[in-house]
Order: structure tokens, then sequence, then C-alpha cells
């Protein structure tokens, strides 16, 4: 009979080796659910506080007699597919070829040295308060223009100015040079 050898058998576990214990993978997402709900919170936060500021907008009253307004003082800005200004009448300056393009941009300079030329009290009697801004849209002209020509009266701190309709000469100028 064949001899039965007790160290020859194989042994399942070894002396110092353990088996591997698999463990499933278990994500804790208990900070990210606290991380979330804390920017949610900011993003309200902020959103309440950042409201959008607006500019009041004074339009003249339709009803009743035009405010004349002298020569010396107004001037008047054509809003189309190009923007146009000038100084006075109408008829003097078109006639006298005064109509010049502008852009928003240039439009603050323009005030700026029309107010400082009505700073001089012995021609003007009202100075640089007596600077009326006439600023006359057309169907061309587009809505941020609108609004860059006002914030440019804004930041010029023009006491007086207002959206009036362009004329019938006027808008058959500017069709004729866009």
């Amino acid at each position: 009979m064949a001899q039965i050898d007790a160290e020859a058998a194989p042994q399942k576990y070894r002396a110092g080796v353990r088996k591997m214990i698999k463990n499933n993978l278990r994500v804790d997402m208990t900070p990210m659910v606290d991380l979330g709900f804390l920017l949610i919170a900011f993003f309200v936060l902020t959103t309440e506080l950042s409201k959008p500021t607006v500019m009041n907008l004074n339009m003249p009253k339709t009803e009743g007699t035009p405010t004349p307004v002298g020569d010396s003082y107004a001037l008047t800005v054509l809003l189309g597919a190009k923007s146009y200004y000038y100084e006075g009448d109408w008829d003097k300056a078109f006639s006298s070829g005064k109509v010049f393009s502008v852009t928003s941009y240039e439009l603050r300079k323009i005030i700026a040295r029309k107010q400082q030329q009505l700073d001089d009290k012995t021609k003007y009697k009202f100075g640089r308060n007596g600077l009326m801004l006439l600023v006359k849209p057309t169907a061309a002209a587009n809505y941020k223009t609108i609004v860059d020509m006002l914030d440019e009266t804004t930041i010029a701190n023009v006491k007086s100015y207002a959206l009036v309709d362009a004329t019938d000469n006027e808008k058959e100028w500017l069709s004729k040079n866009p």
C-alpha cells in the first residue's frame, strides 16, 4: 500500500497569507450634496443682490403747444441706419451743409464742446443748463443705438433732452443718406 504523506497534501491556506476580501466599493455622496446646496444658496443670494439699474426717461406730453427752443441751445441727433447731428434749426443746417455724421461715442465730445460754448454767460443767459438735446430716432434705428445715445446724455450731464419724432424733411434726407 501506498503510504500517505500528510505533508504532501495541498493546503488551502498557508501560514501568514490571508485570503483577499473583496468589498463592494461605496462612494459617500454627502459632501457633494452639501456643496451643491451651498452653490445654489450662493447663486440665489447673488442674483437677489444684483438688481439691474434703470434710467428714468421723461417723455414730452403730446397735447398742448410745443415749447420753443432757441437755435443756439438746440442740438439735434438723427438716428437711422447711421447717426447724424446738427445744431439749431434743420432748414438752416441743411442749407448751409452743417449736418454731420456722428457715432454714439463721439457725441460726448460734441456735447462737451456745445456746453463749453454755452458757458459764456455774456452771450447765453441759461448757460450749459439751457442745452436742449433732441434725439430723433427713425424706423431704421436700432434699440442699442437709442440706448447708447441716452447713456451719453447721462454721462455728459445734459439736463434737458427729449425723444421726438423726426420731421418728414429729416426722414427724407436720412433715406437718401444711409
